[in-house]
């Protein structure tokens, strides 16, 4: 068993981490904190915890985080890199599910996300948390960097054609749409059901924050540098992201399902599903699988790749937990095995 804190709890990925980490058989979750909710009941800002933890918030300079043998930070861009280095002195591990230790260039994080990185120094300790590109280092770690959303589904994508380097490099797409809760908790304008509901629209699409993230990865899986257009969009549905890729073949011979197929056979949490079927993400809700099916229309030279996931699980707490359990030596699929909401 070991003891959990979180930071910055109040946000649909804290809810999300609590109600995986409350299920989890292997911990016990001691802390959390926020500085706008400090000394409230846990349950009394989500209900759906009523019986199942008993916690207040607290205020993060007077928990006890360091004495955790695990901390998640569910923060705002910006915060977790200041509680970095004391939790590492501390012996403890720290998963940050912001982008603060993804972008392993101080000056691409600046220009990226508007600040100076507080401890440029540490982001080469931190091990990009993706389990189906970096297991064998995510294991035994301290650091991890948790994906963003959008780049878990955009880059478990594209990854088996770029390591069987079966496309051009540099002209891939990635045209992606998220429901209202990646955007967070906080109240704003367009996020509100009047301005979402029956409407569709794209956002960031001179330059995302996740685009210099994604870039990076697939650089590096690819061995050369990647052109990328990506374009979220946002549509009127509360959780779910919806990645449809696309990438001009080399090889018009490769069966793409079977190389999608061989290459996640062994990923507990990916599924590639059979020739012809198209994921929804009302198939992953509230689950931690990605879907992925692979089209080449009309036999031409363009595959196009389908990827569904849910936002807030795999592409945030869910997989912040599966980083947990590699960390520790749990089962990879400890407290990550519940089924999909449906409808």
């Amino acid at each position: 068993m070991i003891r959990a804190g979180i930071i910055g709890g109040t946000g649909y990925t804290g809810v999300e981490l609590l109600r995986l980490l409350v299920g989890h058989p292997e911990v016990e979750l001691v802390a959390i904190s926020s500085r706008t909710e400090k000394g409230k009941a846990v349950s009394d800002i989500f209900p759906s915890l009523r019986g199942r933890l008993d916690l207040s918030f607290c205020d993060p300079e007077e928990s006890a985080l360091d004495q955790c043998d695990v901390v998640f930070a569910a923060t705002p861009n910006g915060v977790a890199m200041t509680h970095a280095q004391s939790l590492l002195d501390s012996d403890t591990c720290f998963i940050d599910l912001s982008a603060d230790f993804r972008i392993k260039d101080p000056e691409i994080w600046r220009e990226w996300y508007g600040m100076d990185h507080a401890c440029p120094e540490l982001i080469g300790q931190a091990v990009y948390g993706l389990p189906e590109i970096n297991r064998e280092q995510i294991v035994g770690a301290k650091l991890v960097a948790n994906p963003g959303c959008y780049p878990t589904a955009v880059t478990l994508g594209f990854t088996p054609l770029l390591e069987n380097n079966l496309v051009e490099k540099s002209s891939l797409i990635a045209d992606a749409k998220s429901g209202v809760s990646g955007a967070g908790r906080g109240a704003a304008v367009g996020t509100l059901m009047a301005e979402t509901a029956d409407s569709f629209k794209a956002y960031g699409v001179n330059g995302h924050r996740h685009l210099p993230e994604i870039r990076q990865t697939l650089s590096e899986t690819a061995g050369a540098t990647v052109g990328l257009t990506f374009v979220p969009h946002l549509v009127p549905m509360i959780r779910g992201i919806e990645a449809t890729l696309y990438a001009r073949l080399t090889d018009t011979t490769i069966d793409l399902t079977a190389l999608y197929q061989e290459r996640f056979k062994s990923e507990p949490f990916v599924d590639v599903m059979s020739s012809g079927s198209l994921p929804e993400t009302r198939s992953v809700r509230g689950s931690n699988q990605v879907r992925i099916s692979c089209f080449r229309p009309q036999g031409g030279d363009i595959a196009v790749i389908i990827v569904v996931e849910d936002n807030l699980v795999k592409g945030a707490a869910g997989q912040a937990v599966q980083n947990m359990n590699l960390m520790f030596g749990f089962n990879e699929t400890t407290g990550l095995m519940n089924l999909a909401l449906w409808p």
